[in-house]
């Protein structure tokens, strides 16, 4: 057993477990829930601690103190995602701890964990229970507590890990996300798989070599069990800000960023801080943190595209592939589409999947359609191919789905067009927008109009479950039909007909004075003309229109204004 480690071993065990992680990146990839189901904590936390591997490979320095401080500046600029900055401050304290140390024994190091996680927790905003936060502290406690039992380096750390991996599988039942989604914590899973590259080092064992494939220790995330609901802040923010000072109070700025989103946390060492925070806004995180010192680097990634691709069974895009996009692009201007000369003031385009929905998009005047919608949002480059299509000016976009106005906002500033994008986040919402364009209008005063009709619709959707699942806390079986009314459960059952006299009764409740129902593809003509005689005799009063949609996935799409 080793009694103690010296800044050479602390190298090696930090050398280890940057092999270790990286081998077992994508199974913690695969339990990535929490915060947000964006399947990443395995490549955030491999990449952060690689970077403190890489600094002590070139580092001379063989004092442990010197080691440790080595490596916890490099993890805090190298730390990526929430999870990478909450590792990054497991270090920062750690190395704290360790200062004017040549050498560390159980207790010592025992302590240094424990800084560890309090400077962790100082940092997080609003800590969660069962996460890698508390794998962390209960993994530390245990460390104390054998120091008292036998000061030794190597008993000590098969303790914490050991009690580590017995918190880590009650995280499943700690977090409600992590319930519903059957897995244990992924940070959680990743500190620990640190911490026995580290052991593994300490016991003179080789170091970890990658292999093929390696045997997950749990079964992967259902992500599509969870939905875009989970994401409350679009975007993964991460920045770095080289101070203008050393003592630099960053309260302020805490509250500020907790005001504009969350999973919030801010590390920091004499020269700069790291933030990392979940934003819909983060250019305006970026601003507010200049105030502090000089913006050194930068990452933001779209959580919700890549929640998309994780459901659909594919690898969710990061910052890592923004070499390979470029390369794609390269040579082709502005998305790879020719761009229209303009030949009037404004244009229009409305994402929408169905031909009936096309057709009564262009009839109110859309000069183009991007094919789209539930299940099958189109990306930024294909919103960007159309809008250069447009021989207009100013190109208004219409979503017509929460998912997809991220998408359409980042066209703007790759076009030479003026791009506008009217939040709709249903068709409904969509066509009475089109509806109440004047062309006389100003730009402002156009948007502001079509976004005041835009907000006086009530939509309703039925579509179906296609296996057993949980929606808004209601189990779901395979089968059934839902009705959606606003975004949220309305009501569920065996039969179509029930469904819609239900919405029907809700619509008539509102107060409805125009209804309209839009037809799946899947819908007969006898089933329109029953859904059109409901309506008809819930609503008397309201002007009621029945068309052919068209669409996929829902049997009906219901406007009531």
């Amino acid at each position: 057993m080793s009694h103690t480690i010296d800044g050479i071993q602390f190298k090696q065990m930090v050398l280890h477990a940057a092999a270790a992680i990286t081998i077992h990146k994508q199974e913690i990839n695969d339990l990535n829930v929490f915060p947000v189901p964006d399947g990443d904590t395995g490549t955030n936390m491999s990449l952060t601690i690689a970077a403190a591997a890489a600094e002590l490979r070139r580092s001379e320095q063989v004092a442990l103190d010197q080691a440790a401080a080595t490596a916890a500046a490099a993890l805090l600029r190298g730390a990526r995602g929430n999870s990478g900055v909450i590792l990054s401050l497991l270090f920062r304290g750690l190395s704290k701890s360790l200062k004017g140390h040549a050498s560390a024994d159980g207790a010592l190091f025992a302590q240094a964990m424990q800084a560890g996680v309090d400077a962790a927790y100082s940092a997080v905003m609003k800590p969660t229970e069962g996460t890698v936060l508390t794998v962390s502290r209960l993994a530390a406690k245990r460390a104390l507590e054998a120091a008292e039992e036998s000061n030794d380096m190597d008993f000590v750390l098969a303790e914490a890990v050991r009690v580590g991996w017995n918190v880590l599988e009650q995280t499943t039942e700690m977090n409600p996300v992590l319930q519903k989604a059957g897995v244990v914590d992924a940070g959680g899973q990743g500190y620990l798989v640190i911490l026995e590259g580290m052991l593994s080092a300490l016991r003179g064992e080789p170091m970890p070599e990658p292999v093929e494939e390696s045997a997950p220790k749990q079964a992967k995330a259902d992500f599509g069990s969870l939905s875009d609901e989970e994401i409350t802040f679009a975007f993964d923010t991460v920045f770095i800000v080289r101070k203008r000072e050393p003592e630099v109070d960053l309260a302020p700025l805490r509250r500020y960023l907790d005001g504009i989103g969350d999973s919030l946390v801010i590390g920091e060492d004499d020269d700069a801080f790291k933030v990392h925070v979940h934003t819909d806004i983060p250019g305006s995180a970026l601003n507010e943190a200049q105030k502090y010192g000089t913006l050194e680097l930068a990452k933001i990634e779209n959580m919700r595209t890549q929640y998309d691709d994780l459901a659909a069974g594919k690898k969710a895009q990061s910052v890592d592939d923004l070499d390979a996009v470029e390369e794609e692009l390269e040579g082709s201007a502005y998305g790879g589409a020719a761009v229209a000369a303009p030949k009037k003031r404004y244009g229009f385009l409305a994402v929408c999947a169905g031909a009936g929905l096309a057709d009564v998009f262009r009839d109110l005047g859309a000069d183009g359609i991007i094919s789209g919608g539930q299940t099958m949002n189109p990306s930024t480059e294909s919103i960007l191919r159309e809008i250069n299509k447009v021989p207009a000016e100013m190109v208004f976009v219409l979503p017509n789905n929460k998912n997809i106005i991220m998408a359409a906002q980042q066209c703007a500033g790759l076009t030479p067009k003026e791009v506008v994008v009217v939040p709709t986040e249903t068709i409904p919402q969509g066509i009475t927008a089109m509806m109440s364009v004047d062309p006389e209008l100003e730009p402002e005063t156009l948007l502001s109009a079509m976004r005041e009709a835009a907000a006086g619709v009530s939509t309703a959707q039925i579509t179906y479950a296609a296996r057993d699942s949980d929606f808004d806390g209601f189990q779901i079986s395979e089968g059934d039909y839902l009705a959606l009314l606003g975004g949220k459960l309305f009501g569920t059952d065996r039969d179509l007909t029930a469904l819609l006299r239900k919405l029907a009764e809700q619509a008539a409740e509102q107060g409805a004075e125009f209804v309209t129902v839009f037809c799946g593809e899947d819908v007969s003509e006898e089933q329109a003309a029953l859904a059109e005689e409901i309506f008809a005799q819930a609503c008397p009063g309201a002007e009621l229109s029945v068309l052919p949609g068209g669409q996929p996935v829902y049997y009906y799409i219901v406007s009531i204004e």
